[in-house]
């Protein structure tokens, strides 16, 4: 009968400890997904954020643009005539980019390369 309890007693500590080993494993289990659902929450909350000031500051842009308060024309004015200014240089600096191309690149009276 004593080799029967101290059997018995070991087969209840080995289940004991099966069983606390399948909860530990269990509760890291579920720290792990909790760690991964903030993460992932984080993600989520800043690309959501990213979003919204993204379509804020375009309604924004949009109400200006169609804005006709004195203020919002005078600059559009401004910029339209810097606009066309740069487009003028621009234009002038490409013409002289094909000017000094079709230039030859040696000296006046040197002979030419054999």
């Amino acid at each position: 009968m004593k080799t029967k309890d101290s059997s018995r007693k070991w087969m209840w500590w080995f289940l004991g400890v099966v069983l606390a080993m399948q909860l530990y494993f269990v509760r890291e289990l579920l720290a792990a997904f909790a760690l991964f659902v903030l993460g992932f929450g984080a993600i989520a909350f800043v690309l959501g954020a990213l979003y919204t000031l993204h379509q804020g500051w375009a309604v924004a842009v949009e109400s200006l643009a169609s804005s006709q308060h004195p203020a919002v024309l005078s600059v559009k004015r401004g910029v339209n005539s810097m606009e066309a200014v740069a487009r003028s240089s621009a234009i002038a600096t490409i013409g002289g980019a094909e000017e000094l191309a079709k230039r030859a690149i040696r000296r006046a009276g040197s002979a030419a390369a054999r």
